[in-house]
């Protein structure tokens, strides 16, 4: 198994072999694109050394805002995105001893469990955790019983409704498609 998401090999590389760098990538996947957010774990490893929750969690909060704001940077709201994913560790470090895969792996957790893991982590409402969830089971290997009912249509096989879809430049197009219908709809809903 090996991610295709951000058109970086070694960014791509990160994401597959650290799900600590996957989350992170998840949790900044709001305002920027779907690349940029996905490639801010490699930024991030590059500029502090490591994507592991201890290290970010004891991390100096002004040292690493300035991380996030070094050109590029990792997000277009570096300070307050810096803070979040340093209270996303520090959570990671109090209830999950570090370890990013337990919200998946401990317990043998099927798809609800693993749902309901996610949207008590701060940053992860409940769209973006049904989006990680899909993102587990259609492309990390998680295959917990219930995990596509609980993403909803984001679980659905064949959908192009989110990252958990994107392998290749076609089906990154085909969400970036999706995602502007849809934006399209709610505006025009509002109209």
């Amino acid at each position: 198994m090996s991610l295709h998401i951000t058109d970086d090999p070694a960014a791509d590389t990160l994401l597959t072999e650290n799900p600590l760098a996957l989350l992170i990538g998840m949790l900044l996947d709001q305002q920027v694109a779907m690349e940029t957010a996905f490639s801010g774990p490699l930024k991030i490893e590059e500029r502090i050394g490591a994507v592991d929750a201890a290290t970010i969690a004891g991390y100096d909060p002004d040292a690493l805002v300035a991380a996030f704001q070094q050109s590029p940077a990792v997000h277009r709201y570096p300070g307050s995105m810096a803070g979040r994913v340093q209270t996303l560790c520090r959570t990671l470090e109090q209830e999950w001893g570090g370890d990013a895969a337990a919200l998946w792996t401990e317990g043998d957790p099927d798809g609800p469990t693993v749902l309901k893991r996610l949207k008590a982590l701060p940053g992860f409402g409940e769209q973006k955790a049904k989006i990680f969830l899909a993102l587990l089971g259609k492309q990390y290997g998680f295959t917990g019983a219930g995990w596509r009912e609980a993403a909803g249509a984001y679980g659905e096989d064949g959908s192009f409704h989110s990252v958990a879809d994107i392998v290749s430049p076609e089906s990154l197009a085909k969400v970036r498609e999706f995602k502007k219908a849809a934006k399209a709809a709610a505006t025009s809903a509002k109209g």
